[in-house]
């Protein structure tokens, strides 16, 4: 049994508002008991003698808590809890202790920019799992911040000249109101409008085509079958759908919900950063790789795109092997050298070790850290760490890099004698020169001028 005190974990979340560099302060609020909660989970009453190799332990869990309220820290009823029992810990059948805390914090940085500051309640908890029983204890730190409306504020000086007291009724409604009245924030909603308007236009433009290049290739594959008795190979029929607008619909979409939770957040309505910043960042990675198209347009610019395309079948059929090699290396190393090295305790850190040992990252740690308590699981580790960096670097990595270098070659042949004509391009070329002639004996001055409507479908393709 360990008496375990803790005047030092007192004492900082006592000079938590001297020692921390924000704006923080403690959470007074009486009906959810705010301070430093204490909680200690463990197994019921037991016995344990290791000289006699005798264990005597209930494993049902039962959790203990404590409460020290922040106005209570300086007194002697403090003093008395701090004291209990509460604090021998036996190690033994310990399982975890949990210490949490709330903390209030007001952000300034705003003000700069004509706007009112921003208040945080902070949900923090520190978690010391023993749930092991190995000897080492595991230390996590979280934190949950939510956005609140600050109830009382007074500003002045020359940045901004706002003097109000407003009451806890009111002043959620009157601060989103006076925020929205911002300059600095109109602007930037009315960006974020001409943003979504834009994309939305953007949206149905592309949709409107991807539906008519559907009912264009359906149009096709029939006429195909009526005419030539022949089907259409799935070559052929992709070539009316246009990857590029697939891509700026799926932009377009998380644009639009990214600016809508983005407006939201600035109106202090919701606190979903992490969604929001995941939509507008993956809007802006596709927005520029669909930059890229427009390179296409030039013979030597667009070659990475036409190796990317050539490639990718073949890429993916050897991923889908390589991945099996890949699952069975990775389980393998969980299983038998899991208690041997920290890189190998869970499936995805196994994963990520090997992805960096593939890469060339990390090597002579990985080889040092094996602990060599066993002799015959070390000789597996060299084996196993060799087998692996062997294969998957001088063979499978190889491969992969000769896949794509093959099919550059073969596109920069077809750059020079020419690309395979499929049976939709002999089919447009055929229609393209019959409609040419017939248009040129019929007008043949301002043939430049117009064009048939009956040809609209056949644009569509490009």
């Amino acid at each position: 049994m360990t008496n375990v005190c803790c005047p030092e974990l007192v004492c900082q979340y006592r000079q938590l508002k001297n020692i921390s560099l924000g704006t923080l302060g403690y959470e007074q609020d009486e009906n959810e008991g705010s301070g430093l909660k204490i909680c200690k989970q463990q197994y019921k009453k037991g016995t344990m003698l290791p000289s006699n190799d005798t264990l005597n332990i209930d494993v049902a869990t039962e959790t203990e808590c404590i409460l020290l309220k922040s106005q209570e820290l300086a007194s002697k009823k403090a003093e008395l809890k701090l004291n209990s029992s509460f604090f021998n810990l036996e190690f033994y059948r310990l399982i975890q202790v949990e210490i949490s805390f709330k903390l209030k914090g007001i952000a300034l940085q705003t003000i700069h920019a004509r706007e009112l500051p921003d208040c945080y309640a902070f949900q923090n908890t520190i978690t010391f799992n023993n749930r092991a029983h190995s000897g080492k204890i595991k230390i996590y730190f979280d934190s949950d911040t939510d956005i609140q409306e600050c109830k009382d504020w007074h500003i002045s000086g020359s940045i901004v000249t706002l003097e109000h007291r407003w009451t806890d009724e009111l002043s959620g409604k009157m601060r989103s109101l006076h925020q929205f009245l911002q300059k600095n924030t109109q602007y930037v909603l009315v960006f974020d409008g001409f943003v979504i308007i834009s994309c939305l236009a953007s949206l149905i433009l592309c949709t409107r085509s991807i539906i008519l290049a559907l009912r264009l290739q359906k149009r096709f594959v029939n006429f195909f079958l009526e005419k030539y008795k022949r089907h259409v190979c799935n070559a052929d029929r992709l070539e009316f759908i246009n990857g590029w607008y697939v891509l700026v619909i799926i932009s377009d979409m998380m644009t639009i919900i990214g600016s809508i939770l983005k407006m939201e957040i600035k109106a202090k309505n919701l606190t979903s950063y992490d969604v929001c910043s995941i939509l507008l960042g993956t809007s802006t990675l596709f927005v520029w790789v669909g930059v890229i198209r427009y390179l296409g347009y030039f013979q030597t610019y667009n070659v990475l795109i036409l190796t990317m395309q050539a490639s990718l079948p073949k890429v993916l059929r050897f991923c889908c092997c390589a991945g099996m090699i890949y699952l069975g290396y990775t389980f393998c190393g969980w299983i038998v050298l899991g208690p041997y090295h920290e890189k190998f305790e869970d499936l995805n850190t196994v994963a990520e070790c090997l992805f960096s040992l593939v890469n060339g990252d990390d090597m002579f740690a990985t080889f040092a850290q094996i602990q060599q308590k066993s002799t015959l699981v070390w000789l597996f580790s060299r084996l196993y760490l060799y087998s692996f960096i062997s294969l998957f670097i001088y063979m499978i990595l190889s491969l992969f890099i000769a896949l794509i270098t093959d099919s550059y070659d073969t596109i920069k042949k077809y750059q020079q004698s020419g690309f395979p004509v499929t049976d939709l391009h002999e089919f447009l070329k055929e229609c393209g020169s019959i409609g040419y002639r017939k248009e040129q004996a019929s007008m043949p001055f301002i043939c430049c001028c117009r064009r048939q409507q009956s040809d609209d479908n056949l644009i569509l393709i490009n």
